[in-house]
């Protein structure tokens, strides 16, 4: 004798899919982190530099705007972590959002001397892949290997921050 399922109604076939996606997610919860998504960010002096060129080092991605006053603000403490880890193979990008005029990221890196990359997202394409970023500042922190490892929205916690910077610089 064979048994044939009635068909599920649409709901619990529904409620079904969102348990078995429940499982699955809870399942992997912990098995890897998130690739950094591959982009390509428009630097300053014209040259493209990738999300794969970031690999090998532990770089910090900042999303932010000339108009923001948290980012402004922020602004100093990321030049002084770049500068404290730069030789250790640490990189910044910060990634200016489309709405925000060339002109003026161009000023504003000049005339705050910016020693890391400094990129202008035009088109919004970047900011979109990296989880559509609508709010400044938004922060990655990716590992070697080019992982997120970290997401800050609005002005990180430094000193934690630098306690996490060290231990991915430690990392092989």
């Amino acid at each position: 004798m064979t048994l044939h399922p009635k068909p599920l109604k649409s709901a619990s076939r529904r409620a079904l899919n969102v348990g078995i996606g429940l499982t699955l997610c809870l399942a992997l919860w912990g098995c890897g982190k998130e690739r950094a998504p591959e982009s390509s960010f428009v630097l300053l002096d014209g040259s493209t530099l990738t999300s794969g060129q970031l690999q090998g080092k532990v770089t910090l991605v900042n999303f932010w705007a000339t108009s923001c006053t948290s980012c402004v603000a922020e602004m100093p403490d990321l030049v002084a972590t770049y500068n404290k880890y730069k030789e250790r193979g640490y990189d910044t990008v910060a990634v200016a959002m489309r709405y925000d005029p060339p002109s003026y990221v161009v000023n504003f890196a000049q005339t705050r001397q910016l020693p890391f990359k400094v990129a202008i997202d035009n088109t919004g394409v970047v900011a979109k892949s990296w989880g559509d970023v609508q709010l400044t500042p938004t922060t990655f922190l990716v590992n070697k290997r080019g992982e997120i490892v970290k997401r800050f929205v609005g002005t990180p916690n430094f000193a934690e921050l630098h306690q996490l910077i060290d231990k991915l610089l430690a990392e092989s």
